[in-house]
């Protein structure tokens, strides 16, 4: 979701013969931290091409032995592919993301003189092993020009709110061109297009049916939506107001920032209503996504509506699902007082429809609004049997 709310990526990539290795995994050996600084030496040194693994002693091999990052051949247009696996990754206290970082930039030294494709296997980021954002932000600002020219390439598959919000929050730091460069692919068919996924070593829980991230709605949305239902569901002309431009920045560069937002000690409503609407509205692509777009501006009252919204609704990605049922349930508990609020179903649709959907080239056409404010109107109007 975007917004001034900076977004960014996970994290990627592999390593020179390190797509081939096959590092045994040592469970109950626990290797004494390297608390030295790593040199250049150290760096250029790590990757024998010669040999398939690294011995226990080498400087990277705590990094290498969980094969967070591989190189797996060439693309279909003969670019070499570097793959990185979130789901790899162990907690984090149990890995060092600057040599994390290190191994990662030493594995594109050997390709960023050519072209390059990068994949991001998502599926596994939790709680326990993602980086803090001020890493990724960091990690980031690490890769300068040399890196970035020649990537003709990122896949972010299986992508997730969570990831997509992050590349938002990322936004005023990434560059136009790079962020071009960045695709989300949703199921593993879609990569055959680019590389051939048997050459890729994909990891079993990524090739199985993904299941919901248990927390699929992003922090923002929970955090406003939680405040506007405790103090904002009898404040007339709700989501209808502005809100003090320097505090909506402020509150943004907050979250980009990962500082927690508390909306209880700045009672402020309507501060709140305004950063859930940008929040939606600056999404890299719109909560009920580019793919609907003209199956929702189509969009008719026929007796079949329910089932054909459920239908629609339900091919949603799972955390765009989680997302809208939860604005939607909201919504429906602002309309349910809009005798106070003055904020009915219709009201409300004019006010979300534009935020929930738009067309790619970010611009909504007059014929396309009337369409889009209906869908959005009799989804509030029929949510209780659309999200059954």
């Amino acid at each position: 979701m975007s917004s001034e709310l900076l977004v960014d990526l996970g994290d990627d990539p592999a390593t020179a013969q390190l797509g081939q290795l096959k590092l045994a995994t040592i469970e109950d050996q626990q290797w004494p931290a390297d608390e030295s600084t790593l040199s250049k030496s150290d760096i250029s040194q790590r990757f024998d091409a010669d040999s398939p693994h690294l011995p226990w002693d080498h400087p990277f091999y705590d990094i290498a032995r969980h094969q967070i990052i591989e190189v797996a051949g060439d693309d279909n247009f003969g670019r070499k592919v570097i793959v990185f696996n979130a789901c790899r990754m162990p907690p984090q206290h149990q890995l060092d993301h600057h040599k994390l970082l290190m191994y990662l930039k030493g594995t594109l030294d050997q390709y960023v003189e050519s072209d390059y494709t990068l994949i991001y296997f998502h599926h596994g980021l939790t709680s326990e092993n993602k980086p803090s954002l001020s890493w990724l932000r960091d990690a980031y600002r690490e890769f300068d020009r040399k890196y970035k020219k020649n990537i003709k390439a990122l896949y972010i598959v299986h992508p997730t709110m969570f990831i997509k919000t992050l590349l938002i929050l990322f936004k005023p730091i990434i560059s136009f061109k790079f962020g071009r460069k960045i695709n989300y692919v949703s199921y593993l068919s879609e990569l055959e297009d680019v590389v051939k996924c048997d050459q890729l070593i994909i990891p079993a829980r990524v090739k199985e049916q993904r299941s919901p991230d248990g927390d699929c709605v992003p922090v923002v949305m929970r955090d406003t939506i939680g405040f506007l239902s405790d103090q904002g569901l009898e404040i007339e002309g709700i989501f209808r107001r502005s809100a003090n431009v320097t505090l909506v920045k402020e509150v943004q560069l907050r979250y980009n920032s990962g500082t927690t937002v508390n909306f209880r000690e700045m009672e402020d409503v309507h501060l709140a209503a305004v950063i859930l609407k940008t929040f939606l509205r600056e999404l890299p692509e719109p909560l009920l996504t580019y793919q609907l777009y003209n199956e929702i501006v189509n969009f008719t009252c026929i007796e079949s509506q329910v089932t054909v919204m459920k239908t629609l609704v339900e091919s949603l990605p799972e955390e765009n699902y989680a997302s809208l049922r939860y604005l939607i349930t909201f919504l429906a508990q602002v309309s349910a007082n809009s005798e106070v609020n003055k904020m009915t179903n219709s009201n409300l649709a004019v006010v979300f429809g534009p935020n929930l959907l738009w067309g790619r080239d970010n611009a909504m056409s007059l014929s396309a609004i009337g369409p889009i404010n209906n869908f959005a109107r009799t989804l509030l109007d029929q949510q209780h049997l659309v999200f059954t």
